[in-house]
């Protein structure tokens, strides 16, 4: 057996914290300074991992590299079987042009664009994180809003804005999940928590996009449905996550709060003249007129009413009880370790919940979904493949970040680093969001961020006497802040809107928004932290 040691070099707290961040300074630097590309940062780091936590802390090289296995298969099932599958469901809308037809049925909804804006950027931008997430939404929305006619750089700001509060429970809730995962805790606490905190940023954005849009006037004439949005949107989100399904959040929030909007009296109406032509000053896609019969649009919808179906059964106990029924729970090989106590860690031990995971459950989906499109058997299977191909080098990333971060957790890196910075004590609530803006900020993804910092935040907070969910949930919650800014969206939605080489621009422009709600969020955290907010936890 492995006992993790906190204090390995020198017998020094401080140096041995210096030594164990080495592969998380590695990472940040290669991505933020260097430039380089994420996948092979990611590689770098792990193998700077192995080596501190075998030569450093003391592992046995077999068990390290075991440990970094286990984050690779953790990286691969269920995360990014997650991804692609969900991927893969609108690769076959594209194909049968029925996401061309959901494009058009969204312009429909309200001629006023920054009505549009909310439905397009924040509901469907909401649904497509939901469903997807690692970049789609913005990509997706931009290209959506710059058929209506927006200026590119506006439809590319208003999505990148857009894409922060359903963040935490993207990809069917894969970064708090991974949250769960690496640090020890429940899902249900984690996902709690979270849902706590994120729909407080729901309430805000929908007003900062009508600003952004048509400026006080649009803040001004539509803050009675944005804020009617938000408030729909926050609601649902605080009620799934907390009773019924991390992994059902977003979408549920992204469903309520788009017929919220609509069902607003006035939201419909058609826009004054002075205010298209003041916002929509770019070329407006020719097809947006024709009429698409009601039967294709009743299609064109069915990929995302199939997997809140399929997920919603799968919440029904005894339909749960039977799926649970794969799940297979073994001895990981050649790993036994034990934290600091003496007390073997969870780790030892592997789930693999084959059947009841939300990758399978929507690769459920998308087999019907293949089927009401009318997609042959063949032609799904060459998306899926296309599919994994196109996210090569995510998958390579994710696996080794994850490779790294449990190497890093069971060598005892983690709860080093986490016993270093709880000397901050009580102010480590409010810099807490900040580590997991950062690491969006410089990763591109919450999951990754999750994965790099989670256990950190739990160590952290077990040895300043603060709750452990409360500041892991403020990873993510803060996480989804960088979002904005990370280089890989800003590449993302310049490339989507063809603005290629101005990243800058938008760094410019989307930055204030990104600190600013960051601040919120790190007030929001401290004060849950005291009695002053501390009655919002369960």
């Amino acid at each position: 057996m492995f006992v993790q040691q906190l204090e390995p070099v020198a017998d020094s707290l401080g140096l041995s914290a210096l030594v164990a961040a080495l592969p998380l300074v590695t990472v940040l630097v290669l991505l933020g300074a260097v430039r380089m590309k994420a996948h092979r940062a990611g590689l770098i780091g792990l193998a700077v991992a192995v080596l501190v936590g075998w030569l450093a802390f003391g592992m046995p090289v077999g068990q390290t590299l075991s440990a970094g296995a286990q984050g690779v298969l953790f990286g691969l099932f269920p995360i990014m079987w997650i991804v692609v599958n969900a991927l893969w469901v609108y690769r076959m809308t594209v194909r049968t042009r029925h996401f061309d037809i959901l494009r058009r049925s969204f312009g429909r909804v309200s001629d006023d664009p920054r009505i549009q804006a909310l439905v397009i950027a924040f509901c469907f931008g909401a649904l497509l994180e939901a469903l997807a997430g690692f970049g789609a939404p913005v990509a997706i929305c931009s290209v959506m809003l710059v058929a209506l006619g927006f200026d590119p750089v506006k439809a590319a700001v208003v999505s990148l804005v857009a894409n922060t509060a359903p963040v935490a429970f993207g990809a069917m809730g894969t970064p708090v999940v991974t949250l769960a995962q690496v640090t020890g805790l429940p899902l249900d606490d984690v996902a709690t928590v979270v849902g706590r905190q994120t729909p407080l940023l729901a309430l805000v954005v929908p007003l900062i996009l009508v600003f952004l849009v048509d400026g006080r006037r649009g803040l001004r004439e539509t803050w009675a449905p944005a804020l009617v949005c938000g408030v729909a949107f926050a609601v649902a989100q605080f009620a799934a996550s907390n009773f019924f399904s991390a992994q059902l959040a977003d979408i549920a929030a992204a469903l309520v709060g788009a017929a919220a909007l609509i069902a607003v009296p006035g939201a419909r109406r058609p826009a004054d003249e002075p205010v298209r032509a003041a916002v929509l000053t770019g070329a407006r896609s020719e097809d947006l007129d024709q009429e698409d019969p009601r039967r294709e649009v009743l299609r064109a919808y069915a990929p995302y009413a199939l997997i809140v179906a399929v997920f919603s059964l799968a919440q029904i106990p005894p339909v749960k009880e039977l799926l649970a029924r794969a799940t297979r729970v073994f001895d990981w090989p050649f790993l036994d370790v034990a934290g600091p106590d003496g007390e073997p860690v969870g780790a030892n031990m592997f789930t693999l919940p084959l059947l009841g995971t939300g990758g399978t459950l929507v690769l459920l989906a998308g087999l019907i979904t293949a089927v009401v499109l009318g997609v042959r058997a063949g032609t799904a299977a060459r998306e899926w493949a296309a599919t994994v191909h196109e996210l090569r080098y995510a998958i390579l990333t994710v696996t080794s970040v994850l490779a790294l971060a449990y190497v890093m957790n069971l060598s005892g890196q983690a709860a080093t680093i986490g016993r270093s910075v709880a000397a901050a004590g009580a102010g480590l609530a409010f810099l807490s969001p900040v580590l997991g803006w950062f690491g969006v900020a410089v990763s591109g993804s919450d999951t990754s961020a999750n994965a790099l910092f989670g256990a950190l935040q739990v160590s952290a907070a077990r040895e300043s006497g603060l709750s452990p969910e409360l500041l892991a949930a403020a990873n993510s919650s803060g996480g989804v802040l960088g979002k904005m800014i990370s280089p890989q969206n800003l590449t993302i939605a310049c490339a989507a809107v063809g603005l290629a080489g101005r990243e800058g621009d938008l760094l410019r422009k989307v930055l204030p928004w990104s600190l600013g709600l960051l601040l919120v969020m790190c007030l929001v955290v401290m004060a849950q932290s005291t009695a002053v907010l501390g009655w919002m936890l369960p």
